[in-house]
């Protein structure tokens, strides 16, 4: 059986304007928001776009069981730049917490399920989004998150 996906960490959200959206999401009562760490941490990057990639603005949102993230995509060429330029605004993917990075990559490469992005920090925590969306409706991500000092 799988641990890929037993724990979930985050919904991620793709908007236009991600003020308006933050500023709507406090309008009912869902805050605070904090910016994401920066993107440039990742050293290791395979993703369709560079530019695109480390110009996503993102803002996150930790509730008791979930965390909420926006996400405006710049005009740089990305997933999240096509995803709102052909389906709108919306969830794009689905983020799950796992220990090790890399393992879970190997576990999901076992199960025949295609990386489409990887990113890893020099620690080797990091994210793997996978080519999920035609048969399960949504791209699902595996994260490691990063612990300063470990």
């Amino acid at each position: 059986m799988t641990t890929l996906f037993n724990k979930l960490h985050h919904i991620c959200i793709v908007v236009h304007d991600i003020d308006k959206a933050q500023a709507y999401y406090e309008s009912i009562s869902v805050s605070p928001w904090t910016a994401y760490p920066p993107l440039a941490e990742y050293e290791e990057l395979n993703v369709p776009s560079k530019e695109g990639f480390l110009t996503l603005k993102y803002r996150m949102c930790n509730l008791s069981n979930v965390q909420i993230q926006l996400c405006e995509p710049s005009a740089a060429p990305s997933p999240q730049r096509i995803h709102l330029d052909t389906k709108g605004e919306g969830v794009f993917h689905i983020g799950f917490e796992v220990p090790d990075a890399d393992a879970a990559e190997a576990e999901a490469t076992a199960l025949c399920l295609p990386v489409l992005m990887h990113g890893r920090r020099t620690n080797r925590t990091g994210f793997d989004y996978y080519d999920s969306a035609k048969g399960g409706g949504v791209t699902l991500l595996t994260r490691a998150t990063n612990l300063p000092g470990k």
